[in-house]
């Protein structure tokens, strides 16, 4: 989603930095991004199944967390199409609607093309107040009229330069059933409608990411799986953006210099990603003084090879990163308090003795929207093969729940207008799963511990077991031209399996809460069952009060105020 820009100055820690104090960023001149999102690329090459995937965080403190679902259908000539912005709900203006449009449920629609973004600023003179197309809306008007990932960039293109772009610069994601794309784009100012663009096709085999910093660097000018603007060179040669040979054009250092700020707020988040799913196949030591903003000069390739054949289940957890194991590890300073809380709250900078600190900004964060891994599929047919696994808040401490894009509806849990971010529903996935996770945040490393679990069996019933037994029904009966039967069968399962999964997370917030009250950690038998004394079911037994991690105790009887508990 949306960031802002923001100047500190400081200098001088970089040596407590690099002794392990990764939480607490004494910055230089550096721009960092307030709210921000993530996107991993899978291509087909590079998947367990041959699917390709996107996954995508809608990080907000904004946005609620609900399945937009808009119908397909034909049009009259003179239909209009409304154009909303989608950040602000604002009422941009209208468009003619396309003669033909296809089903779209959340960033995804039938033909099995999806689209992720990160919104990376960049040069803010570039932004056209006169535009009416902002970024979600090419996004979604995208979905309707796009057969492919192809198609759906040529949507982008054309609506934008149009129409004008009305927002920052931005990075889509776009997958269809046998590619895989990053596109980074811009605005050409309010007095030069259209966007300088430039979009290049994943290799099969290979994985990619962005994290609000544009990515694509210099690219080939005559290859026909890079896609760019005619002028996307003379124009920043016009602006005084660059001035060298064209071979040697940066889409990125024209157009989103690099600082400290959008590369340890943004860019390590690829980097963290990279190190998971790239294993030996990406030396994440190299690249870990990039990664923490000390040496902007040793950039990470656009996109690698991972280690293994990746699975929607290993998106997903990549998707719940907190730098565990790293220099920027949350769970181990002081800023993780005496729980081990991997979030600082915002804003992300602090102020100290006239010296401006920042907070890291991992892939999981506390104010997600929505998040979700879409599927294509190209082994099943189109009805059944567009999958996309949805879930709401922090991903770390929620689940995802299986949304086949051909359904006739949406679970009343995920209905747009159920609640919104100042009306709480007792009915909405979005409110349950805020409710756990905000439970954690008390006793994050031993609550969040339970949830996961949840979540794990959850996911793991459903990915390897449920689903498959799901897709080849529906298959079978879309080959037996049995089309209606089988969106009848993946609405059914799909509204289903949401509902039933709102009802064990509703009752694993009343676990949490009877287990874990008031600092407690109360004992279950195997069955699930609190263990309880031999003269009453209601008093506890093996009921503990585990208090607070080493490090924390460490640094607090190591400081000031443990000194002064000692001397009495």
């Amino acid at each position: 989603m949306k960031s802002s820009l923001l100047t500190s100055p400081a200098a001088g820690l970089a040596a407590k930095l690099a002794a392990g104090i990764a939480a607490l960023i004494a910055a230089m001149v550096f721009c960092a991004r307030a709210n921000a999102c993530t996107n991993v690329i899978v291509t087909p090459g590079a998947s367990a199944d041959g699917s390709a995937m996107v996954s995508y965080a809608a990080d907000s403190h904004w946005l609620f967390g609900e399945l937009y679902f808009k119908k397909g259908g034909r049009h009259a000539g003179k239909t209009m199409r409304q154009i909303v912005e989608w950040d602000s709900n604002k009422p941009l203006g209208s468009i003619p609607e396309a003669p033909l449009t296809f089903q779209r449920v959340g960033n995804m629609n039938v033909n099995q093309v999806a689209i992720g973004e990160t919104t990376w600023g960049g040069r803010l003179e570039l932004m056209d107040s006169t535009g009416i197309m902002d970024y979600g809306s090419l996004i979604y008007i995208a979905l309707e009229r796009a057969r492919t990932a192809r198609e759906a960039i040529d949507v982008i293109v054309s609506l934008a330069n149009e129409y004008g772009y009305a927002s920052e610069g931005e990075s889509f994601s776009i997958i269809d059933k046998t590619e895989a794309w990053v596109m980074d784009l811009i605005g050409k100012g309010p007095d030069n409608k259209g966007i300088v663009w430039v979009a290049r096709r994943i290799p099969d085999g290979y994985i990619c990411g962005h994290a609000n910093q544009a990515r694509i660097t210099t690219f080939p000018l005559d290859d026909p799986e890079t896609l760019y603007a005619p002028d996307v060179i003379s124009f920043a040669r016009e602006r005084g953006f660059f001035s060298g040979s064209d071979a040697e054009f940066s889409f990125r250092e024209a157009y989103c210099p690099l600082d400290f700020g959008t590369v340890r707020g943004c860019d390590a988040r690829v980097w963290s990603m990279f190190r998971i799913l790239g294993g030996a196949n990406f030396d994440a030591d190299a690249y870990l003084d990039y990664a923490m903003g000390y040496d902007l000069q040793g950039e990470m390739p656009l996109w690698i090879k991972p280690e293994h054949l990746i699975t929607p289940k290993d998106v997903a957890d990549v998707m719940r990163d907190h730098y565990e194991g790293t220099p920027m590890d949350m769970n181990i300073d002081i800023g993780a308090g005496g729980n081990a809380l991997p979030y600082r709250w915002r804003p992300m900078e602090f102020k100290w003795n006239g010296k401006t600190y920042l907070n890291e900004r991992a892939i999981a964060t506390q104010q997600t929207g929505f998040w979700f891994v879409a599927q294509a599929r190209p082994w099943l047919p189109d009805a059944a093969g567009a999958l996309v696994w949805f879930g709401c808040d922090d991903a770390a401490t929620s689940y995802l729940t299986p949304i086949y894009v051909s359904t006739s509806k949406v679970p009343e849990c995920l209905r747009e207008g159920n609640g919104d971010l100042l009306h709480y529903s007792a009915t909405s996935q979005f409110w349950m799963c805020n409710r756990v996770t905000n439970a954690c945040y008390k006793m994050y490393n031993y609550m969040a511990p339970v949830v996961r679990c949840a979540a794990d069996s959850f996911e793991q019933e459903q990915m390897f077991s449920a689903v498959p037994e799901m897709d080849a029904k529906a298959a079978r009966m879309v080959k037996r031209g049995r089309v209606r039967k089988a969106r009848r069968l993946m609405t059914k399962y799909t509204v289903q399996t949401a509902q039933k999964q709102l009802a064990a997370w509703t009752a694993l917030e009343e676990l949490l809460l009877v287990k874990f009250i008031d600092g407690n950690v109360k004992a279950q038998n195997e069955d699930g069952s609190f263990k309880h004394t031999e003269w009453s079911e209601g008093i506890p037994a093996g009921l503990t009060q585990p208090g607070y991690t080493e490090f924390w105790k460490e640094g607090v009887a190591g400081g000031p105020h443990g000194k002064i508990l000692e001397s009495r």
